[in-house]
């Protein structure tokens, strides 16, 4: 990798509402409260991203990652904001443009965008559209929100809304190019269109990290044979850190167990062996100490030459202080240490 290849870390949420490990439900309220915090502490200890994800289920606190992020850019000063993800596929891109454009000005300059087609389905019926033209939805709308950006005015005919002619897309940017992401949970059509549109690429990795060596590959690859050159590679995993591997696992083991519980039914709840074998040093979840969160972000670099990581925070009804301590130490002990193992500068090589 070139020294002058930024590696970023930040944290990111979905707004969770799961029930903590004894059983107390988090209000919409308190969560969002609680992830401002989290940002505004992220920012001043000097983490790179903050981002937010989208859903439209009772057990989460967050629709609308912008107004979401538009609250933290108030409150922040430099960290970057991203939507984590936007659901694409039952949005209008025009209105995402403007929306996260609207977010570049408030923020000077610090928004992007996340694509992705989403874990969940709940949106497509809330705004009336075709289950069975989940991809077709997609597609058509990464291709509007790409010519969006790229040209104003604009003119686009598609087959998922209405055609557009010469058409004003206000506001514009602070940023010449608004950066857009596209996340995958692993589906190689998905990384080959990302790589093919020379878009940067999220992989969530929720299973075996080695196995995703290959997605990132073929991500290189796609790009190589559309004749573009690849965007950067970023990875997002479940974590807590603390001072202590055992400090950290028994903390934050019955929260995790709660949370997957809920939120992954087919899964069931964790057992202790079970989260032991995630949390190991080439297992996916980063649960431990930071030693141990330094060697397994080092070890994933080397397999997926990936530049930026983001970590899901907060899971499972954890406390507060517990949370706000673990972006904590990411930021000061991990990040740097990061850094100073793959040579980069401390703005990250920007």
């Amino acid at each position: 990798m070139s020294s002058t290849t930024p590696f970023e870390i930040g944290i990111f949420t979905f707004g969770e509402l799961t029930r903590d490990a004894i059983g107390r439900e988090i209000p919409a309220r308190q969560r969002l409260d609680d992830l401002l915090e989290w940002a505004r502490v992220a920012d001043q200890a000097g983490l790179d991203v903050f981002g937010v994800g989208e859903h439209h289920r009772p057990d989460f606190a967050v629709s609308s990652p912008p107004v979401v992020l538009a609250a933290v850019a108030a409150q922040t000063s430099r960290i970057r904001l991203t939507s984590t993800v936007t659901v694409l596929s039952s949005a209008d891109p025009v209105r995402v443009f403007e929306d996260f454009a609207t977010l570049d000005l408030i923020s000077g300059g610090r928004a992007e965008l996340t694509a992705g087609r989403g874990a969940y389905v709940e949106s497509f019926p809330l705004f009336g559209q075709p289950l069975e033209r989940y991809d077709e939805y997609f597609e058509d709308r990464l291709d509007l929100l790409l010519r969006v950006r790229e040209t104003n005015p604009v003119t686009w005919s598609g087959t998922t809304r209405a055609p557009l002619q010469d058409a004003g897309v206000w506001p514009r940017p602070v940023q010449s190019e608004l950066p857009i992401w596209i996340a995958v949970g692993g589906t190689p059509a998905s990384v080959v269109r990302a790589g093919s549109l020379g878009l940067s690429l999220y992989l969530a990795i929720l299973g075996d990290p080695a196995r995703f060596a290959p997605l990132a590959e073929l991500y290189r690859r796609s790009a190589a044979d559309a004749g573009r050159a690849p965007g950067r590679i970023g990875v997002t995993s479940h974590f807590y850190v603390e001072s202590t591997s055992q400090g950290a696992r028994d903390t934050f083991f019955p929260h995790y167990s709660s949370y997957i519980g809920q939120n992954m039914p087919r899964v069931g709840r964790l057992d202790r062996d079970s989260f032991e074998s995630w949390a190991s040093p080439r297992g996916a979840l980063f649960a431990g100490s930071p030693a141990e969160i330094i060697d397994k972000i080092l070890w994933e670099h080397e397999i997926l030459g990936h530049t930026r990581f983001l970590a899901q925070v907060g899971l499972g009804g954890l406390a507060q202080a517990d949370t706000l301590r673990s972006i904590e130490l990411l930021a000061t002990e991990v990040l740097p240490a990061v850094r100073a193992a793959l040579h980069l500068d401390g703005d990250g090589g920007r």
